[in-house]
C-alpha cells in the first residue's frame, strides 16, 4: 500500500471484494476508448480470472479521498533477450472527473517500483494511436513508442481455426 504526501491518495492492491468495482472501472475505459461494444467482462469471469485458482492478472486501485479513482491492470511478461520477467500494463485508468491529481502518475510509479523489486527488465503497454492525451502524458514521463513493432492479435473464429490446425 501507498500513501500520498498530502494523505488525500492512496493506492492498494485489489481484493476480490473489489471485483465490482474494477468492473465498473474495466467498463469506463471501454467508454472513454469507444470500445463499449467490445465489453464482456463480468464479475464472475473477474473473480475467476483474477482471484480464483490461478489469478492471470493483478489490479491496483487508486483511492482520492477514500473514493475508488482508478485503476492499473498488469501481469508479468517475459523477455527472451533479457532473460528477465517484465511487467505489462494491459489497462490504466482514472475516472474523468479526479483526473489532474496526478493519480496516473502515481500509478505508473507504483507498477515501476514493483518492476525494479521484483527484478523486471522492462515495464510496457500500449496506447490507442488517437489518444495523444495520454501519449503526452508518458512521453513526459520518459516513455518512448516502439515504432518497429507491430501488434497482432488472433480472437474468435480465427483463434478457434488456428487453435483446430484449420488456418
Amino acid at each position: 500500500m501507498t500513501a500520498s504526501a498530502n494523505g488525500r491518495l492512496r493506492l492498494r492492491g485489489a481484493t476480490a471484494a473489489d471485483v465490482p468495482v474494477i468492473r465498473e472501472l474495466i467498463e469506463g475505459l471501454a467508454e472513454y476508448e469507444k470500445l463499449r461494444h467490445e465489453c464482456q467482462a463480468s464479475d464472475a469471469a473477474l473473480q475467476a480470472t483474477l482471484f480464483g485458482e490461478r489469478p492471470y492478472a493483478e489490479v491496483v486501485l487508486a483511492e482520492w479521498d477514500g473514493e475508488v479513482a482508478g485503476f492499473a491492470l498488469f501481469f508479468h511478461n517475459y523477455s527472451t533477450f533479457l532473460a528477465r520477467p517484465g511487467i505489462y500494463l494491459e489497462d490504466l485508468f482514472v475516472r474523468p472527473a479526479l483526473r489532474g491529481h496526478g493519480i496516473g502518475k502515481a500509478l505508473l510509479q507504483h507498477l515501476a517500483q514493483l518492476a525494479v523489486a521484483r527484478g523486471c527488465g522492462r515495464l510496457e503497454w500500449s496506447v490507442l494511436d488517437w489518444n495523444v492525451d495520454a501519449i503526452g502524458f508518458y512521453t513526459a514521463l520518459g516513455a518512448r513508442p516502439q515504432d518497429e513493432w507491430t501488434v497482432y492479435r488472433v480472437t474468435g473464429e480465427a483463434l478457434a481455426r488456428l487453435a483446430g490446425g484449420e488456418a
